[in-house]
């Protein structure tokens, strides 16, 4: 069991031989205690990365963001939420993961607000791209919608219509394809 004096190899130690739900729960028990910030922090990572690798991407991105108030430094912060901003993104909600992606920009200074706006866009294209590839056509047809919303780059927006297009095509939304064959 986990103890409020133990340190962060201490506890690596004692959660190797135990399997991801039982770590889990072992962790959340332990935030009960009454921790420092670092080791806080630490278990907050250890569980968003926990209930990542278990495909919980709403939980994980709770404690993405629990752990980015927890951080001092503004690199780590922005760090955080933009990974907040991926688990949402995953989870397809995307109204949470602009709001981390708002929180990150708020932290971050002018020069890095371009870079965290395209790692986000990233992060959209590439789940559009799974979506797509696992046979998910619905999923793909709403990531690329909000893909077509966001500062994009004319070349991008092209791409992003045809394949909008060919999903609508498929999936047998006429009044969507038409609508959107008008606008292009």
């Amino acid at each position: 069991m986990l103890k409020p004096n133990m340190t962060k190899s201490d506890i690596e130690k004692e959660l190797a031989t135990k399997g991801k739900y039982v770590q889990i729960d072992y962790l959340t028990r332990f935030l009960k205690e009454q921790l420092g910030t670092d080791i806080k922090k630490f278990v907050f990572l250890k569980l968003a990365e926990l209930y990542e690798s278990t495909d919980m991407l709403i939980e994980s991105a709770k404690y993405y963001n629990n752990a980015s108030v927890m951080s001092v430094t503004f690199s780590e912060k922005i760090n955080y939420f933009t990974k907040e901003a991926e688990m949402y993104i995953k989870a397809g909600d995307f109204v949470k993961a602009d709001n981390a992606m708002k929180k990150a920009m708020t932290e971050a200074p002018a020069l890095k607000k371009q870079e965290i706006y395209n790692k986000i866009k990233t992060f959209y294209k590439n789940q559009a791209q799974i979506c797509e590839k696992n046979m998910k056509k619905g999923q793909a047809t709403r990531v690329y919608e909000r893909l077509i919303e966001m500062k994009i780059s004319d070349d991008e927006k092209r791409e992003f219509t045809n394949k909008l297009l060919e999903l609508y095509e498929k999936l047998g939304k006429i009044r969507e394809y038409s609508a959107l064959k008008g606008k292009a």
